[in-house]
């Protein structure tokens, strides 16, 4: 059995994102999917999260937050890779 790579990616998603529970519905897709890490509103109105675990399951999540939510408008997806740090469960960051 091949081992999965960890990886790490840090999100910012813009449009109508905020007031749709974006950060519930994110929570529930990231313990679904087996990734660790955390969401929050930002007071420029976007989302923020940074995602944990093996990497088809974050590029699953990665590819989630291109459409997020059913009241979401999702604008843009600006994601950066970078090395794991050990995030463990998944949680809302105020």
């Amino acid at each position: 059995m091949v081992e999965q790579k960890h990886v790490r990616a840090h999100v910012l998603i813009s449009g109508r994102v905020q007031g749709v529970c974006f950060r519930a519905y994110t929570v529930d897709e990231a313990a679904a999917g087996g990734v660790a890490g955390w969401v929050r509103n930002t007071p420029d109105g976007r989302v923020e999260a940074v995602f944990e675990g093996e990497q088809p399951a974050v590029e699953a999540m990665i590819a989630w937050c291109h459409k997020g939510p059913p009241a979401a408008r999702v604008n843009g997806v600006e994601m950066v890779w970078g090395e794991p740090k050990g995030e463990s469960g998944f949680g809302i960051r105020y």
